[in-house]
């Protein structure tokens, strides 16, 4: 009789300083969440761990059970009718009977009334399932706590930013559980924690000392001393009590496992709060910064100059609308710019009112204010020809998220003469160069690319990028941590307090 697997997907990343809200529609970048079959349709194929687990399923003939699958844009925290919408599904086919439960979480949840969402998904899971292996993988910037690690047999993570590695690391915890139902290996695991806000400016493993842990990590794994070993930076724009750096190792008991696990999470940790002062970001004025990049873009004609605005990336909780490092670029009066995206619904509206070919003059962007960090909104005055007008959707052939559909609402491209800038209607990070091209803009010919976003635009745009500065600007996902009002993190914590 084959085995039945439930495998599900809840995904969110929250900025508990961000200004933009989270219903329940926000999950599913424009379709919304997706139940039951529907589930399959979407991701099989696509470069995520559920589709891993998707696959995982197929090659071991099992019956599977997909009760939902929902992702929402980082954003401020979520109801608890939103939650409980998406997690009951969940408990519901947990209840009717299963060999196996498949998670595909964040770890950086926040709801409006529980400061560690995943955790409280996989209590549930676990109380209505005592006996059953729960296999769990995580986002790279997740902030980790023990009810998580009770509760799951299996947790893994990414090792890449930008994550292109997220199938692998499903595939990775399924096959443990798997191995573990058929009765080869006895999972345990070892995690810990350190009081260590790490700037997601320096996360990349080639920006700090996240590539050297995760080299010795990858070293352990391949040598066999442990089944999985991830390091999670954390996400320090959640204000939680277990906001904060941490590691999770997997190992076999049958083998000596506790023990290694123990030593490995240790060692990963260890070298995160010896070097804690790389992980600490310093920008230098944003003026400074673009002139910069002006004359990298003057000197070096044959490939584009990538400007990266930081401080509000909507893949981090911004409101992608704020226009600092936009009004600086034309101040300095840099030409040949593309700049993507702008969210901006109501400037979409008037272009599309307008009519392609059509001039416009429009005060973009600045349309949202921020209270957390004493930002209002401020925009800026703009004039052009609205140049193409498309519906937002495109298909992701990077390779970070390959194979999802996306969805930018309806989208606009105003051409000032010196930039084109495309404004969207629905948030989005550009880690693809689907965000210019499905609107008719080759970014490989221009001279500099303006992106809203910090590290994901790597994936999909410094492959074709001569030079990357990176810009601040301002807003919630400032990287200058002393900006924000923090509450309840465990205090004291580095770099917030001396250590």
């Amino acid at each position: 009789m084959p085995r039945r697997y439930v495998l599900a997907l809840v995904k969110h990343e929250t900025n508990t300083f961000s200004p933009i809200e989270t219903p329940l529609s926000s999950f599913g970048h424009g379709e919304g969440p997706a139940f039951g079959r529907e589930v399959v349709d979407r991701f099989r194929g696509t470069n995520t761990p559920l589709a891993a687990y998707l696959d995982l399923a197929a090659r071991e003939h099992a019956e599977i059970v997909t009760p939902v699958a929902a992702e929402s844009w980082p954003s401020n925290r979520a109801s608890r009718a939103t939650f409980e919408a998406l997690v009951r599904p969940i408990e519901d086919a947990v209840r009717a009977g299963c060999d196996a439960v498949f998670l595909d979480l964040h770890g950086a949840m926040v709801t409006e009334d529980c400061d560690d969402p995943e955790g409280e998904i996989a209590r549930r899971v676990r109380r209505i399932a005592p006996e059953v292996p729960i296999a769990v993988t995580l986002d790279y910037h997740t902030n980790l706590s023990g009810e998580l690690v009770d509760n799951a047999t299996v947790v893994t993570g990414y090792k890449t930013y930008p994550h292109v590695d997220m199938y692998d690391a499903g595939m990775l915890a399924g096959s443990i559980l798997v191995r573990a139902l058929d009765g080869g290996i006895e999972p345990v695991m070892a995690w810990g924690w350190k009081p260590l806000l790490a700037s997601i400016m320096r996360h990349a493993p080639e920006d700090g000392p996240s590539g050297d842990i995760l080299d010795y990590a990858r070293a352990q794994e391949a040598g066999g001393r442990v089944l999985a070993a991830t390091l999670l930076p954390s996400f320090p724009h959640a204000d939680t009590p277990h906001t904060g750096v941490s590691a999770i190792v997997v190992g076999d008991a049958r083998r000596g496992g506790r023990e290694a696990a123990r030593e490995v999470c240790d060692r990963m940790l260890d070298i995160a709060w010896e070097r804690r002062a790389e992980y600490v970001f310093h920008a230098p004025p944003l003026a400074d910064s673009v002139a910069r990049a002006k004359a990298l873009g003057l000197a070096n004609p044959g490939a584009p100059v990538l400007l990266i605005d930081h401080c509000d990336n909507c893949g981090s909780g911004g409101a992608q609308d704020v226009m600092a490092v936009v009004a600086e670029i034309l101040r300095q009066g840099l030409e040949g710019v593309a700049i993507a995206p702008i969210r901006d619904p109501q400037a979409v509206e008037a272009m599309v009112e307008a009519g392609e070919g059509q001039q416009v003059r429009l005060a973009l962007g600045g349309k949202t204010a921020m209270p957390a960090i004493g930002l209002a909104g401020e925009p800026l005055e703009v004039a052009g020809r609205v140049e193409r007008i498309t519906d937002g959707e495109f298909t992701i052939t990077g390779p970070m998220y390959t194979g999802v559909k996306t969805y930018l609402g309806r989208t606009a491209v105003l051409d000032t003469g010196r930039a084109k800038i495309v404004v969207t209607s629905r948030p989005h990070e550009p880690f693809d160069v689907g965000v210019f091209t499905h609107a008719g803009i080759d970014p490989r010919k221009l001279r500099y690319i303006m992106l809203k976003s910090r590290i994901h635009y790597r994936a999909g745009f410094k492959p074709i990028a001569s030079h990357v500065v990176e810009c601040a600007g301002a807003g919630v996902t400032n990287a200058d941590l002393s900006v924000y009002d923090y509450r309840r993190l465990v205090r004291p914590i580095y770099p917030l307090d001396p250590m």
